[in-house]
């Protein structure tokens, strides 16, 4: 996303046609070399970001109390699956998918599993950043987090989790809405 910015603002300054079908290398000039994606970390796969302060509290809601919604879930397999189909869905879905072009879906899909893994009590600790500041650039609209709550639900039940366990995880985090929808 950030390269098709960047070739519309070279091709308007510039003058020449731009289509998104051509990529950066297309506006590589002698002046102005191809931008290169930063180097991820080769043990992660992810990309840096800028430091910030981790701590569980960022992940936008407690952990449930027990074990019952962590086996629902199908302990942290279960939940990685859940994670994995809902970003799969997400990705491939013409509605939504611009939204995830220029992000690190590996540490996407990393502090996704981390967060329904420390709510669900499934004993992990949340390393993201806070809700608020981690949506604060994307222009999220009610619209585009009903279809991220569909895939959810879509991607919950694939791995058999029970209609009103979801609906319980589901009323966990619904109090994200505000720090994630910002327009």
């Amino acid at each position: 996303m950030i390269s098709l910015i960047i070739a519309l603002a070279l091709a308007a300054a510039q003058d020449i046609p731009a289509t998104p079908e051509a990529g950066p290398e297309a506006l590589a000039t002698e002046d102005a070399p191809v931008p290169k994606e930063p180097e991820r970390d080769p043990v992660t796969g992810e990309l840096p970001v800028d430091p910030y302060e981790m701590s569980n509290a960022n992940a936008g809601a407690g952990p449930f109390s027990g074990m019952g919604m962590r086996d629902a879930f199908h302990g942290q397999e279960g939940i990685r699956r859940i994670v994995n189909d809902m970003v799969d869905r997400s990705v491939a879905d013409s509605r939504i998918s611009e939204i995830f072009v220029a992000h690190d879906l590996v540490r996407l899909r990393r502090t996704l599993f981390e967060q329904f893994c420390y709510i669900l009590n499934a004993g992990c600790d949340y390393s993201g950043r806070d809700m608020a500041s981690s949506h604060k650039d994307l222009g999220l609209q009610v619209d585009d987090l009903n279809i991220l709550v569909e895939h959810l639900q879509a991607a919950m039940a694939a791995e058999g989790v029970g209609f009103g366990v979801q609906n319980r995880f589901l009323s966990k985090v619904a109090p994200m809405k505000r720090d994630v929808v910002t327009r």
